[in-house]
């Protein structure tokens, strides 16, 4: 099995034997079906609510705005204004897949950011995170991490067995941040999709069942407050 968080698509497959001497997978409880995500989600720093035109459109706007680059791998945006922003939270809220949330910040109570699960899958017991929108004050920020963890615990804990994170494959940010976060990088497809009339190969990453137990207690030690200073400073980093 590789390393989480190892840029290599090098990947061995773990087999059984059939009566006939085949090859075959490792069997799966077809019976354990996962619930569909939902609801509010609660970590240390931060608070996960399903995106709401009324509740968090304001508070995201303002933290949006002036800041075009944000939008510069996402398919929506920019928005020149609260209006049309406000369009796009409200073509969004109440939807399955994707299943948006906003990220509040628990100290402010300010929303600041936005992400989604998307592709969700239950028979597969497969889920992917996206959507991921970061203002300029979530960035680099224990809130930023705590987001990702929590919606990680939270698929895992319903019973998900892969976690999926794509972006496209020239935004480096995206693809420093999964491999910080325990992503294993699994390969890239070319010319997957047009987006604003240009082309994207996109990055695939993930993060198995198997691999989850030792990157939650890593996430679980490093968002401890004793780990960070009086500037909020990281002490000790997420991967070691």
């Amino acid at each position: 099995m590789m390393e989480p968080g190892k840029l290599t698509a090098v990947y061995t497959p773990v087999f059984e034997l059939d009566a006939d001497g085949n090859p075959i997978g490792l069997p799966v409880d077809s019976d354990c079906i996962p619930a569909w995500p939902g609801g509010v989600l609660e970590g240390t720093y931060c608070r996960l609510e399903p995106l709401n035109a009324s509740a968090h459109t304001a508070d995201l706007y303002s933290a949006f705005e002036g800041h075009d680059d944000l939008w510069t791998y996402m398919p929506q945006g920019p928005f020149r204004a609260e209006a049309e922003y406000r369009a796009w939270v409200e073509s969004k809220e109440g939807g399955l897949d994707p299943y948006f949330y906003s990220i509040i910040d628990k100290s402010t109570g300010k929303a600041l950011g936005v992400a989604s699960y998307l592709r969700i899958d239950p028979a597969a017991r497969s889920i992917e995170v996206g959507w991921i929108t970061y203002s300029p004050q979530m960035r680099r920020s224990r809130i930023a991490t705590d987001a990702m963890f929590v919606m990680m615990r939270n698929a895992f804990d319903l019973g998900y067995r892969r976690y999926e994170w794509k972006c496209n494959a020239l935004n480096s940010a995206s693809r420093n941040a999964a491999l910080r976060l325990g992503m294993t990088y699994e390969g890239t497809f070319r010319q997957a999709t047009v987006v604003k009339g240009h082309n994207r190969d996109t990055a695939w990453f993930s993060i198995l069942d198997s691999e989850w137990p030792e990157m939650k207690a890593k996430f679980e030690t490093w968002l401890q407050e004793s780990n960070f200073d009086s500037f909020a400073n990281q002490k000790t980093a997420l991967h070691r």
